[in-house]
């Protein structure tokens, strides 16, 4: 699906810590390759983890866009995670990533149970703390996207978990230049994202229908001005009479939804996941306890 979507100027690079899956994948690149007509492969696979990314081989300010699916929990080492994948980034980039958040501090009873580690239960960060160690890197405020409430179906584990919650979230994480601070404004989605013309689901809290002016906030502004998203918007100052527009949807006043928990509970369409006979982590295993 990457591939396809980059085309075949683009590169997408995979990384896997396992020297088996690496060469799994490679299995696959002549079927890519002639499924979507290109002359040479826009796919390199390597070995190496996250949170050593140029000791795998990774440049500098080389990707537009990071991909990671429940990865960061199953490592120790969160800031480290997070500041390899800040230098890989271009200026404008994002790091774009599900994974599992607690409630709060994960105790150490917790932290060291293999099962609730392997179900990423265990090494799962507490959500205020992302947004601490993302902006100290010098990313932007995490975008909050998705959430779905974790569930526990085994007594033993919930009696080990106690108050301690679980949710599964997807938040996107913006590396942007060193500009004066952007102002709040109007913006209006031009529908030029293939497969997204006729709306934009940004993240939990802007959905940007194509041809509408939306009021938003100074931070939603800069990311807007300085990601990839720049081309696909028109920008102007707040009050501005835009014609060609379907009309305005000024920012609501109420906060916006930073909290995973709050966006799982409000949410009508949540529903539950677990594991049968164990945790409910969102790695896709399923082990019995």
């Amino acid at each position: 699906m990457l591939s396809q979507l980059v085309g075949e100027k683009g590169h997408v690079t995979g990384i896997d810590m396992t020297k088996v899956q690496v060469e799994v994948a490679k299995t696959y690149l002549e079927y890519h390759m002639e499924k979507f007509g290109f002359q040479a492969p826009n796919v390199t696979f390597i070995q190496g983890c996250i949170e050593k990314l140029a000791e795998a081989g990774v440049q500098k300010e080389s990707y537009d866009i990071v991909i990671s699916n429940c990865v960061v929990s199953l490592v120790p080492d969160k800031p480290r995670v997070l500041q390899e994948v800040y230098q890989a980034l271009k200026y404008g980039g994002e790091l774009y990533f599900s994974d599992v958040y607690a409630s709060l501090e994960v105790p150490e009873d917790i932290k060291s149970h293999k099962v609730l580690w392997g179900e990423c239960l265990g090494g799962a960060l507490y959500w205020k703390d992302l947004a601490i160690i993302a902006q100290k890197i010098g990313f932007c405020s995490p975008r909050l996207v998705t959430a779905n409430i974790i569930t526990v179906q085994n007594k033993e584990l919930e009696s080990i978990i106690g108050d301690c919650r679980f949710v599964s979230a997807t938040f996107r994480l913006f590396k942007l230049p060193k500009t004066e601070p952007a102002k709040r404004c109007q913006v209006v989605y031009k529908g030029g994202i293939t497969g997204h013309e006729k709306d934009l689901i940004f993240d939990a809290n802007f959905t940007f229908k194509g041809g509408e002016a939306v009021e938003v906030d100074e931070e939603t502004a800069a990311v807007l001005k300085n990601s990839r998203f720049a081309q696909d918007f028109l920008f102007t100052p707040v009050g501005t009479t835009l014609s060609a527009t379907r009309g305005c949807s000024e920012l609501e006043t109420k906060d916006i939804i930073r909290d995973p928990f709050k966006l799982a509970e409000e949410s009508d369409k949540v529903k539950p996941r677990h594991a049968p006979g164990g945790a409910g982590g969102c790695c896709g295993k399923k082990k019995s306890c």
